[in-house]
């Protein structure tokens, strides 16, 4: 497990509203959630925080509904402890029921959004991403521009074929990325993990939080901020919740967004 630990600091300033809905499911603040800075510790706000860890009592475990390269630019620099997302791989994804990715054919998004995760993660920290193999040069080019470095990669074996064309295509893949020079893990985790078959009932490509459960575990520690700016069917912050991080999360389709939010809700695996 990492083991530094954290200082949670202010999210956004102090008038800022971001659209987000607590473990309830509702709408705070009539859809648009005012975030303050307060003084709480341990037991004022979440079982999960650290006794040396203020926290923001409005946003621990909340999903924000929106672009998240808007939303990020509304955090001050170093305030989240581990990114782990899974991104659009840039292919235009069809699943066979029809669902789709918004913005899975566009890479505009792509060099901003890991230029605001890089300033948002604290220095000497870790992120881990998911990627599209076919599309790996723009990925690699956007994180080391964002000034991410890669430091490891991820294979996620799967007991099935996605796809069959010049092979079975049976595995995920994700880049760890270090932000300046973390600590290394007391155990390191293998670099080649199982992906156990989720039947994509939530959304098209949703990751097994079994799978993310080893990576939150080796690159953060209890009470860190987890943040995923890409989080669909939410399986980040089930994750999260179930090491006992904190998390934020971020989704731009409202869709999906309900769902992974009714996910949190009612602590579905």
């Amino acid at each position: 497990m990492y083991q530094n630990r954290i200082t949670l600091i202010g999210f956004l300033g102090k008038d800022a509203e971001v659209p987000t809905t607590d473990n309830s499911g509702e709408p705070q603040g009539g859809g648009a959630l005012r975030l303050r800075e307060t003084g709480l510790t341990r037991g004022e706000c979440s079982p999960c925080l650290s006794s040396s860890a203020p926290c923001l009592a409005s946003l621990c475990d909340t999903i924000a509904l929106g672009d998240c390269v808007e939303l990020m630019r509304q955090m001050p620099a170093a305030s989240v402890d581990f990114i782990l997302t899974d991104p659009p791989y840039l292919v235009d994804y069809r699943s066979r029921d029809g669902r789709a990715i918004q913005n899975d054919a566009d890479d505009r998004w792509l060099k901003p959004a890991f230029a605001e995760a890089h300033r948002v993660l604290r220095s000497n920290r870790f992120c881990v991403c998911f990627y599209g193999w076919s599309k790996a040069d723009k990925f690699i080019a956007a994180w080391r521009a964002a000034g991410f470095r890669p430091v490891g990669h991820l294979v996620f074996r799967k007991g099935y074929a996605s796809a069959t064309r010049f092979l079975r295509y049976q595995h995920e893949q994700a880049y760890l990325l270090a932000k300046g020079e973390p600590q290394r893990p007391e155990h390191p985790i293998s670099d080649v993990l199982e992906m156990r078959y989720t039947g994509n009932k939530v959304h098209p490509t949703q990751k097994a939080v079994s799978a993310l459960v080893p990576l939150i575990e080796s690159f953060s520690a209890e009470g860190d901020l987890v943040l995923d700016p890409f989080c669909g069917s939410g399986s980040t912050l089930v994750a999260a919740r179930r090491l006992r991080r904190l998390f934020i999360g971020m989704e731009l389709d409202p869709t999906y967004h309900a769902l992974a939010t009714r996910r949190i809700q009612t602590g579905a695996a």
